[in-house]
């Protein structure tokens, strides 16, 4: 038995001098073969919803969306000592591990173009890679509940504007890719997405990356996941109001709590070609990528260009697609390497960080700007003392720009919902442009703190000039009629003779179908229509 042990110990040491350490690698292929039939035929790649909001943004099929070729997935999978961990269409590529003699062997295959090693000291010309772990959140319980813990949360981007008038969220689908979720199928504070009883807001699906099985509800050693998605989608009567308590969601798991590898940069992706397939249009991601486990992996500086991680490239692939990422900015704002993250520095995200309930900046919030100088974060949220429900499913107290981004991509929802003609990149220039440091942007604030009430206003005061505010007949005999924009319940009416002097102030409700002006002079009048913030004048001529 001594003897078959020590025979055993001698082949593992000659295989591993022969072989070498096991790597991290993706494999890029040089084209797809099939594309044409599947670009013939859409729906069998993408969903019809996915192919509605292509069509709704005008943004074409591309190779980008057709599946990975088939025959050179199964010969990569075939080969000698190599490991198939993850894939992505978008990318054209297979997350692979393996020796790097086996892993350098793939090159000889049909349809293969390139290796890029996580490690990238092994690449001739480093070019990609990482990730850091966004530190565990400390949960303070609160022992004493009042209503409405979430209030600031929300009100500091004048969400509740938005909820006034009936914008929670509904119709819109968000995908949260994260670690665990275990509890949000049994919490009360999720009822409202798990009770078929409900009118809206559900969980309609998900899949756990990690593990490869349909179980992302499983305990994956962390709740994370169940953090995040509480402050978009959880309810709990008296105490707490996620930010678009009326979506729809789904939940991928993509992070794997006890390990830092390149791997989940790929399982992020390929979840996002997921998210993409199933015409979600949000997706909240509370992650981010600078180190890992193994250090020969790790990024640099220089490397948050927003093109050189694969999570990153995989982003803006995904922004192209009509989705609108949300992103949380990083937690390493104290620390020696205080700058943002993958995925937070690619171009298309709309990155998030974090501020208190004064609105003061985060001491943790990771600060920009990217490599090449762009500005991140763009925006900012509360992720200093931030409500959220805890893995007990109680409301709890707790700290991060992990908290911070899907506060803001409920928003976003809701936002959305209200003006669902404007594509994914309008409303987040939008959302940018709103925000109280437009005009002077900082390292570590960004543009600021967004404000959804301004947003949806000018909004309105477009769609008032877009529509030319149909005011009919004119000339007008006994009633004029108005066309009505979408949640006006009335109109405020001023009129004016040529001579400056008022004949007419008045509300003119929708129900009351218009305005009776049958008792006026006839002559010329200016007619001042406003609703909100919102004002014109229309020449009006009475008979």
């Amino acid at each position: 038995m001594m003897m078959k042990i020590n025979i055993c110990i001698t082949m593992l040491l000659i295989s591993n001098l022969t072989h070498g350490q096991i790597e991290d690698a993706w494999v890029y292929f040089t084209d797809k073969p099939s594309a044409a039939t599947y670009l013939g035929n859409p729906i069998s790649m993408l969903t019809q919803r996915a192919l509605e909001r292509r069509t709704a943004q005008s943004i074409a099929l591309s190779t980008t969306d057709v599946p990975l070729e088939a025959t050179y997935v199964a010969a990569v999978a075939a080969s000698s000592g190599i490991q198939v961990k993850a894939r992505s269409k978008w990318l054209n590529a297979l997350h692979v591990r393996g020796a790097k003699i086996d892993i350098d062997a793939l090159l000889l295959l049909n349809g293969v173009a390139s290796v890029a090693y996580g490690n990238t000291a092994l690449n001739k010309e480093s070019q990609y890679t990482h990730k850091i772990r966004n530190k565990e959140t400390t949960v303070k319980e609160v022992s004493s509940l009042d209503y409405g813990l979430a209030t600031n949360q929300i009100e500091m981007l004048k969400g509740d504007f938005l909820h006034n008038l009936g914008y929670t969220g509904e119709g819109m689908h968000i995908a949260v890719l994260d670690a665990g979720f275990k509890g949000v199928e049994s919490f009360a504070a999720f009822s409202n997405l798990h009770d078929v009883n409900t009118e809206n807001g559900e969980i309609i699906g998900g899949y756990d990356f990690v593990n490869r099985n349909a179980n992302f509800y499983a305990n994956t050693g962390s709740t994370h996941g169940l953090s995040v998605l509480s402050t978009i989608g959880a309810q709990l009567s008296n105490q707490f109001i996620g930010t678009a308590p009326d979506a729809q969601f789904y939940l991928f798991v993509t992070e794997d709590p006890s390990n830092e590898n390149p791997l989940e940069e790929s399982l992020w992706v390929e979840a996002a070609e997921r998210a993409d397939s199933l015409g979600v249009d949000i997706i909240n991601t509370s992650l981010g990528y600078t180190t890992f486990d193994d250090s020969s992996y790790n990024y640099s500086y220089s490397d948050m260009d927003g093109n050189t991680a694969f999570i990153s490239r995989g982003a803006e692939l995904a922004a192209a697609t009509g989705m609108l990422l949300v992103t949380s900015a990083g937690n390493s704002g104290g620390d020696s390497w205080h700058y943002i993250s993958a995925p937070a520095d690619a171009v298309s995200v709309l990155s998030v960080g974090a501020v208190d309930a004064n609105e003061s900046i985060a001491f943790f919030s990771s600060y920009g700007p990217t490599a090449d100088n762009r500005v991140k974060p763009e925006v900012l949220a509360q992720g200093q003392n931030v409500y959220v429900i805890n893995a007990a499913g109680n409301v709890a107290t707790s700290k991060g720009t992990s908290f911070s981004s899907p506060i803001m991509a409920g928003m976003v929802a809701c936002l959305w919902q209200a003006f669902p003609n404007r594509t994914a990149s309008e409303i987040r220039q939008l959302i940018i442009e709103s925000s109280d440091l437009y005009d002077n942007p900082t390292a570590q604030r960004g543009y600021g703190v967004p404000n959804f009430q301004s947003i949806y206003e000018l909004l309105l005061i477009d769609a008032f000039e877009e529509k030319a505010l149909k005011v009919y007949p004119n000339p007008v005999s006994t009633k004029l009629h108005f066309e009505w924009l979408p949640n006006a319940g009335f109109y405020k009416v001023v009129l004016t003779n040529p001579a400056g002097l008022e004949v007419l102030n008045t509300k003119v409700f929708k129900e009351e179908g218009g305005l009776d002006v049958s008792e006026l002079s006839s002559g010329l009048y200016f007619m001042k229509l406003g609703y909100n913030s919102f004002q014109m004048t229309v020449k009006l001529v009475k008979k």
